[in-house]
C-alpha cells in the first residue's frame, strides 16, 4: 500500500513539519510504503500533490488544518479520483472544524493516525462536497463557504501575524464590528430569490466554522444537502449578544438566525469575499452546489 501524506509545514505556527514526520513513520510502522510531501508554500504543496496522484497512490493523507482538507479534496477533483482514492486527516490546525464533523482525535496524532489505518481496512465513509462556480472557474470544499462579517474578520485576521493562535481571529473580530454594516445580498435558493439584508451568510456541509463556531449543529456530511445559515441585521450589541452563543449552538433559537437545506445556492452582493474552508476564494457573485457522495473519506 502506497499512502501520499501532504504536510503543512506552517500548521500549528510551524508545528506541522514534525507532525508530518511522525505520522510517516507511523504509517510505515504499519507495513505501508509512504511519499512523503511537504512545501513551503500552497500552490507547490498543491502540485506535489496532484503530482503524487497522477503517479499512483492508494490514499492520500493531509496533516494539518482545514485549508489543508480544502487542498486534498480540490487535487482529488482535479484528478477525478474522489471515490477511488480515499482522503485521510491528521488533525494538527487551528480550526480543525472538518476533523470535528467526523469526530476524528484532535491533536492526538497516534490515534489520529490509528483511525486512518483502521478505516482504510473498513473501506471508508463516502461524504457529500460543496462545490462553488464564480468566474468561469470551479473549487469544492468539505465543511462551508462563508460571505459576510465572518470573511471579513479572515481577511483582517490573515493581515496580521501577531497575535498567534485562536485570539488573534477574536482581537480581529472586535475590530470589525467597529466598522461592520448589513450587507444587501441577492440569494437564490433552489431556484428561489430573494434580497437579504443581513450580516453575514454561510453554506455549510458541516457543522461548524472558525475553529468550533457551530453555525448549524444539525447539519449531516451525507444527506445529498447544504444547509444555508443567515443571520439577518443586527446592531453591534446584538452580534456581540448572539456570537458566544454559537459555540454551543444555542444560537438556532434566535429570531435573526435562519437555516435552510438546498441543493443550490447564488449568492451576490457588492464588494464581498467569500471564503471556504478558511481559504479565500474570491468575490462574489458565486454558484455553490452539493456533490453527493463525492469523496471516500478515512473516517
Amino acid at each position: 500500500m502506497i499512502i501520499a501524506v501532504a504536510v503543512n509545514p506552517r500548521a500549528s505556527f510551524g508545528r506541522g513539519r514534525h507532525a508530518g514526520k511522525e505520522a510517516a513513520a507511523h504509517f510505515r510502522t504499519a507495513g505501508a510504503d509512504v511519499l512523503l510531501l511537504c512545501e513551503e508554500s500552497y500552490s507547490e504543496l498543491a502540485q506535489a500533490v496532484e503530482g503524487a496522484l497522477a503517479s499512483g497512490v492508494d490514499a492520500l493523507v493531509m496533516v494539518g488544518g482545514d485549508g489543508m482538507v480544502h487542498l486534498g479534496l480540490n487535487a482529488l477533483a482535479v484528478a477525478g479520483d474522489g471515490g477511488r482514492v480515499p482522503l485521510g486527516i491528521i488533525p494538527t490546525g487551528t480550526g480543525n472544524d472538518m476533523a470535528r464533523a467526523l469526530g476524528l482525535p484532535l491533536h492526538n496524532l497516534p490515534a489520529a493516525c490509528g483511525r486512518v489505518l483502521q478505516s482504510l481496512a473498513d473501506g471508508g465513509r463516502m461524504i457529500d462536497a460543496g462545490r462553488i462556480t464564480t468566474g468561469g472557474t470551479s473549487c469544492w470544499f468539505a465543511g462551508a463557504v462563508s460571505a459576510g462579517f465572518d470573511a471579513a474578520v479572515n481577511e483582517r485576521a490573515n493581515d496580521w501575524r501577531w497575535p498567534r493562535g485562536k485570539i488573534r481571529y477574536q482581537l480581529a473580530m472586535l475590530r470589525e464590528l467597529a466598522s461592520f454594516r448589513a450587507i444587501e445580498y441577492t440569494v437564490t435558493a433552489d431556484g428561489e430569490r430573494w434580497r437579504q439584508r443581513a450580516m453575514l451568510i454561510s453554506v455549510a456541509n458541516g457543522q461548524s466554522i472558525g475553529g468550533g463556531m457551530k453555525i448549524v449543529p444539525g447539519a449531516v456530511l451525507d444527506d445529498g444537502r447544504l444547509d444555508l445559515f443567515v443571520v439577518s441585521r443586527l446592531s453591534r450589541a446584538g452580534l456581540l449578544a448572539v456570537f458566544p452563543k454559537v459555540f454551543s449552538g444555542r444560537h438556532v433559537g434566535h429570531p435573526a438566525v435562519h437555516i435552510r437545506r438546498v441543493r443550490t445556492v447564488e449568492l451576490a452582493a457588492s464588494n464581498i469575499v467569500a471564503y471556504a474552508d478558511g481559504e479565500r476564494i474570491g468575490a462574489l457573485p458565486m454558484t455553490i452546489e452539493v456533490v453527493p457522495r463525492a469523496v471516500c473519506i478515512l473516517a
